[in-house]
């Protein structure tokens, strides 16, 4: 993808070309930030809300949902339970006619909050599994003992819980954005005007703006996965610790 986005047009179509062409260039990225046609800072703009909001909004319900599922008995916890493994299972396809439906009977089609509510439902299974998994391999005793401090529950969960869970909270966090990043389906669909796109849906303009698009295609896919390698990079002991956080209880 980076040898496409630095490779001349005459390099990309010729036939006797290499792996690594002899001449690099800058010529795709010039396209995509001064035509006009493919607005990238709207694109991202959109892409990093989105992400963000619906990160933290599955990270918070998240939280409360996992504790509860593990720490308080409440009619129908189990059914609940099992309802999220399968709608975690479920592909986003299953969804979309079903969610169109409703998003067009409250009038939020062609909206950003459109796309807050959907990926919300598309990442809070994955969230609340990762959570609900590590809360159950917390000792119980903090929790008493913060109770004993006059604490209530929910103070518990915000000065107890969430300061011993930081790492799985952060592997939980950079997973939602992630999905939510890189979500083409729902977005296409639920989507009309170009102002609200976000990066995947621009990426795909270029395929009608441009006669050579390989190019630029690969420049705006660098430009889009750019974000997810730094987060990755200076958030990775985060995402280890969060990841074997709850393989071991005690």
């Amino acid at each position: 993808m980076l040898i496409t986005s630095l490779s001349p047009n005459e390099a990309l179509y010729s036939r006797d070309r290499g792996v690594v062409p002899e001449s690099l260039t800058l010529e795709h990225y010039d396209v995509i930030f001064e035509s006009g046609t493919f607005p990238v800072q709207t694109y991202f703009f959109n892409s990093l809300s989105v992400a963000l909001i619906t990160s933290v909004i599955a990270l918070v319900v998240s939280i409360l949902g996992a504790y509860s599922f593990t720490r308080i008995d409440y009619p129908g916890s189990t059914t609940i339970r099992r309802g999220i493994i399968v709608v975690y299972m479920l592909a986003a396809i299953t969804l979309v006619i079903p969610l169109f439906q409703l998003l067009v009977q409250f009038g939020l089609v062609d909206t950003r909050l459109s796309l807050y509510i959907t990926y919300t439902v598309k990442t809070l299974p994955l969230t609340l599994y990762i959570l609900w998994n590590y809360f159950r391999s917390l000792p119980v005793e903090i929790e008493e003992a913060a109770f004993i401090d006059g604490y209530s529950r929910l103070e518990t969960i915000v000065r107890v819980i969430v300061p011993v869970s930081l790492p799985v909270l952060v592997a939980a966090f950079l997973f939602s954005f992630k999905i939510a990043w890189n979500e083409y389906l729902f977005a296409s669909v639920f989507l009309q005007s170009e102002p609200l796109y976000t990066l995947p849906i621009g990426i795909e303009t270029l395929d009608s703006a441009f006669q050579n698009v390989w190019g630029e295609i690969m420049a705006a896919s660098i430009i889009t996965t750019l974000p997810i390698i730094v987060m990755f990079l200076y958030l990775e002991k985060y995402m280890v610790e969060g990841l074997t956080a709850g393989a071991v209880e005690g």
